[in-house]
């Protein structure tokens, strides 16, 4: 895994590569690999989807939705749901995944405005994406913006300091970073942003939020037969983090 070793001190820094791009190029070759891989598919969705609770009959944003697996899941739980994503090929995969019952499935970018009005939604779900927008600022306002009064937001990312004990260098330096991803089809650069957990909590309460929850999420039990190093390895270590902070404030 390399490391790219680009500072950038502060929010809103932009980089003359789009991070989106890595996903363009993965298309299919991501969804097969995520369908099954036991970050994915036996650690980061069970603990997501619990944190979402419930759904039935809520109107859901699915931001940064990749090739679909949380619109699916969220509309076969009864939710009215909306999708966007900023790479083409994953809109593809994720409408093929709806099946044409999303309401919405749109091309965004987050950290950019949204094309939904304020208070549109009661909850919004950002899986393992936020940490490839330039300005997670800029991303958490436009959450804020678009969920009703009380509404809620379940992120997930990867853990800071399990980026931190992989990479080196000071836990506090917010850092465009890259890994090597092996697929089917070779090995894919991905380039995301690593920050200290302060700084993440930080801009989502700017936005206005506050965090109701904080979990260090566990990995499913029907991993240790198939997965059994990836099992001891995430019982003992984290590899991902689940926020979920609720707008608490009434608007205007």
């Amino acid at each position: 895994m390399a490391r790219l070793g680009v500072e950038a001190p502060g929010y809103g820094c932009t980089v003359g590569e789009h991070l989106w791009s890595a996903y363009d190029e993965m298309g299919l070759a991501y969804q097969r690999h995520a369908e099954s891989s036991p970050y994915n598919n036996l650690y980061d969705r069970p603990a997501v989807l619990a944190a979402l609770g419930p759904v039935g009959g809520l109107r859901v944003l699915d931001a940064a939705c990749g090739p679909g697996f949380y619109t699916k899941e969220l509309l076969d739980r009864g939710a009215e749901v909306t999708a966007f994503d900023a790479s083409e090929a994953m809109l593809d995969l994720a409408r093929a995944a709806a099946g044409g019952r999303a309401a919405r499935i749109d091309h965004a970018v987050l950290g950019h405005p949204l094309p939904y009005s304020a208070g549109a939604f009661d909850l919004v779900v950002c899986a393992l994406a936020i940490h490839y927008a330039d300005d997670r600022r800029a991303a958490f306002a436009e959450f804020y913006r678009v969920l009703r009064p009380g509404g809620a937001l379940v992120i997930s990312t990867q853990h800071p300091f399990a980026d931190w004990l992989r990479k080196g260098g000071s836990y506090f330096d917010v850092t465009l970073e890259t890994d090597l991803w092996g697929l089917s089809g070779g090995s894919q650069p991905v380039r995301f942003w690593r920050e200290p957990l302060s700084s993440l909590c930080g801009a989502i309460t700017t936005a206005g939020f506050l965090i109701e929850e904080l979990i260090e999420p566990l990995p499913a039990d029907t991993m240790r037969e198939k997965w059994p190093e990836d099992y001891d390895k995430l019982k003992t270590e984290p590899g991902f983090l689940i926020l979920k902070p609720w707008s608490h404030r009434s608007r205007e």
